[in-house]
């Protein structure tokens, strides 16, 4: 009974005061509708890369060329490359892999009847779509004969396809890359984006027919066809290591590289990327919540100085009620109740603004925030706390009123 008429009484001295009260919780609010917009926003980031690096299978290798460490023959730093043969020498060395492709990436113009942009083309062998873990949704893929004979096919990807075709289905259709007539055969489906970062954007023709008719003197270095990365699929996550140090003694036999040399390529491991990526965004999820939670500090000394001016407003109230009998704790009880009430009604306000700023995010289509309920829970925890504690010093100086000043206080 006596919590009950604590929590009305407190309940009455804030709606007596409503606009004040307000302004009041403006602090917890902004602070919690940071904290749970911030975490889901770091969140979705987090989940958005994670699965993005785990759609491409954590057995995945990706090899690309680094900067030569021999001294350059001209002005300017030499640039390492990898070749064609490098990739002709990966594939017959290596083993325990189940698949290994080269490609050579470039931007082109893509036009298909009054439609025109710039696309990622991608010239690549018929491994490329089991190592890079691409399905098709229709259509075929690019096969060994059409290496061979340099055919004009390519194979798109789901956003190209949904620009120049909308939802008709674009195999056997004709596009240009560059100028040249190419024949649609088949259509990738879809592995989402990440912000930027659209693997669906692209499309992929033989790395013979792009040698030939697309890339030009550009992959050319020293009379040798060149490559922009060589991606090898290992057979299991188990043996990703023991492949990694393969592609490295290969590579380094290759390029002939001395013993203190330094290698002229990076080979990265997608196990270990999705690790220290999981890691760096889980630490700046954090560092987000824990400077938004500086706003609740904020909000939690507002609460408390207008709690002190509450006191000093209602210090005859006090003495008339310990004069009738009021202990002390009742006192001290009522003020706390008031406090925790004010933190928790922002604490509850911010939530929703909280979510509702994700909500927002989510709709620009950059990144999927998501509130989880840890992040709810711990900015409400966080704000019940905040009214608690800064709540104690205004309801201790109430409750150690003396009932005769009290009384005597204008």
């Amino acid at each position: 009974m006596l919590l009950k008429q604590n929590f009305l009484t407190a309940i009455r001295g804030l709606l007596a005061n409503k606009l004040r009260s307000a302004l009041t919780i403006l602090g917890i609010v902004i602070g919690v509708a940071a904290v749970v917009a911030l975490m889901a926003i770091g969140n979705g980031a987090t989940n958005s890369i994670t699965s993005r690096i785990q759609s491409s299978g954590t057995n995945l290798l990706n090899l690309q060329a680094g900067k030569s460490q021999r001294p350059p023959t001209g002005p300017q730093v030499a640039q390492a490359f990898l070749t064609y043969a490098d990739y002709v020498a990966l594939e017959k060395n290596l083993s325990q892999v189940s698949g290994i492709s080269p490609a050579y990436t470039s931007n082109y113009t893509i036009t298909s009847g009054v439609t025109s942009d710039s696309v990622s083309t991608i010239g690549v062998t018929e491994d490329y779509l089991d190592v890079r873990s691409y399905t098709l949704a229709s259509g075929r893929n690019i096969s060994a004969n059409d290496r061979q004979k340099s055919q004009q096919v390519a194979v798109l990807g789901a956003t190209t396809a949904e620009t120049f075709f909308g939802t008709a289905s674009p195999v056997g259709q004709k596009i240009k890359i560059d100028g040249k007539s190419y024949t649609v055969i088949g259509l990738l489906e879809s592995k989402g984006s990440t912000g930027f970062d659209n693997s669906d954007d692209v499309i992929l023709v033989p790395l013979e027919t792009g040698y030939s008719q697309l890339f030009g003197t550009n992959a050319i270095r020293n009379g040798e066809r060149i490559v922009s990365a060589i991606a090898v699929s290992a057979e299991s996550a188990e043996v990703v290591d023991s492949v990694s140090a393969q592609i490295s003694f290969i590579m380094r036999h290759t390029h002939k590289l001395d013993l203190d040399e330094e290698d002229d390529f990076r080979v990265s491991n997608q196990a270990a990327l999705l690790e220290t990526l999981s890691s760096v965004t889980g630490t700046m999820t954090a560092f987000l919540g824990a400077v938004a939670a500086l706003s609740l500090l904020v909000g939690g000394i507002g609460i408390m100085n207008i709690t002190l001016v509450s006191v000093s407003e209602r210090t005859r109230e006090i003495g008339l009620r310990k004069a009738v009998g009021a202990r002390k704790d009742h006192i001290l009880f009522q003020f706390l109740i008031e406090t925790v009430t004010l933190s928790i009604s922002g604490g509850v306000i911010g939530i929703l603004l909280g979510i509702l700023i994700a909500g927002i995010v989510t709709l620009t289509g950059l990144i999927t925030a998501q509130v989880t309920i840890s992040s709810i829970l711990l900015s409400f925890l966080f704000s019940f706390a905040v009214g608690l504690f800064f709540g104690i010093y205004p309801a201790y100086r109430a409750s150690n009123l003396h009932p005769m000043e009290a009384l005597r206080s204008e």
